[in-house]
């Protein structure tokens, strides 16, 4: 055994976007607690690196995450495969460190709700998704909650509202995003220089990763709708695809081309100076044509100072306060994005009251001491309810 007080972390992938932030400030808070983190991680990335540099326990392991395009009978029985092969490695894992918990990270991680309970061990079910279909994984998640976690944290209002009329017997906790802010609160001398950008532009960005919901193409209409009347505009994409949608990375790339926007129009990748980024932007868009739980991302831009135009979807509702912080648009209304862009594009002062409005609620709301006494609050009451 390698200390007392060890516990189980299930993190679905090793990439350094929101749930992969929340979870490396959630591991230093339980080390901060007493208790020794074992990370098990699906793969190598930016987060094993970091989480090494820490000193954290790692392990590498396919956990069977189950993804959409898996709801299907072929994709099923691979992950059932894999299931198989994790239970066997957290077996074996459980034998040299005894775990007293385990907590899984976002509703991809389905094993560890059955191996606590197997174990009969207390769980944690960090969720940071609205999930509305394949309706048979809905069903399945909503049956695993029920019988296995009581009390789950969910990472914001939308996200509870949309569980908690699923479950009979699970109680979701809301617990907002909080990270620490020192490094967005600061401004970068010569950012705009320092990455690359054009000094004399008025810069729009966009960071997230690319999928289905992330909504890089509408960040693109808008862009082509803006840059007919203010060319004065730059427009910074920033993220990379999640593996298996490469082909809307392709896509993004490709009406970019298309659109003779690549004058306009960048498109970073991956990028982990987010900071630096910020404080070269002067607004911030996260245009999301699906429900974005709680978008991590739009703390930092708030924090950073920036005015945000975020779509009405999920926990961005919460975050943004319309005409104050901000805009919030309809999905997907090209139309209303753009509006809301000219009026902050044609409008220094507009923009700086709302970013400091929202700099001012960011560290109000959703501080980082409020974000580590919740999960601490929550962590005692399931060692001490088993």
């Amino acid at each position: 055994m390698k200390k007392s007080r060890n516990v189980l972390f299930l993190q679905s992938s090793s990439e350094l976007y929101g749930s992969g932030k929340i979870i490396y400030q959630v591991l230093k808070i339980y080390r901060e607690e007493g208790f020794n983190p074992v990370v098990v991680l699906t793969g190598e990335g930016p987060l094993a690196d970091l989480l090494e540099e820490e000193g954290f326990e790692i392990k590498i392991q396919n956990l069977g995450i189950l993804r959409r395009k898996y709801v299907n009978v072929k994709g099923l029985i691979n992950r059932f495969g894999k299931k198989l092969k994790a239970y066997r490695f957290l077996d074996k894992l459980h034998e040299e460190f005894h775990f007293e918990l385990v907590y899984s990270n976002t509703l991809a991680v389905i094993v560890g709700s059955y191996w606590a309970s197997k174990n009969k061990l207390p769980h944690i079910w960090h969720i940071h998704e609205i999930l509305l279909g394949p309706k048979p994984l809905v069903k399945l998640l909503r049956s695993m909650l029920d019988k296995g976690t009581p009390i789950p944290i969910v990472v914001s209002e939308a996200v509870r509202r949309h569980w908690s009329g699923m479950l009979e017997v699970s109680k979701p906790e809301v617990i907002h995003n909080g990270i620490p802010y020192q490094e967005y609160l600061k401004q970068v001398s010569q950012a705009k220089s320092k990455i690359g950008l054009p000094v004399d532009k008025l810069i729009v960005t966009m960071v997230g990763r690319i999928n289905p919901g992330k909504g890089q193409l509408f960040f693109l209409e808008m862009a082509r709708a803006i840059l007919k009347t203010y060319p004065h505009c730059y427009f910074v994409l920033v993220g990379d695809p999640f593996p298996g949608y490469e082909s809307i990375h392709e896509e993004i790339k490709s009406v970019i081309q298309a659109a003779d926007l690549s004058g306009n129009v960048v498109d970073l990748g991956f990028r982990t100076d987010i900071e630096t980024i910020l404080s070269a932007t002067d607004i911030f868009v996260l245009p999301s044509i699906m429900p974005d739980s709680f978008p991590t991302v739009i703390l930092e831009a708030m924090a950073s100072g920036l005015p945000v135009i975020a779509t009405k979807s999920g926990g961005a509702e919460e975050m943004v306060t319309e005409g104050e912080t901000g805009f919030l648009i309809p999905i997907g209304n090209v139309e209303k994005g753009t509006a809301a862009l000219e009026r902050l594009i044609q409008s220094e002062t507009l923009r700086i009251k709302m970013g400091e409005a929202g700099r001012e609620k960011v560290l109000r709301e959703y501080s980082f001491e409020q974000f580590s006494n919740k999960i601490k609050n929550h962590l005692w009451r399931q060692i001490k309810g088993n």
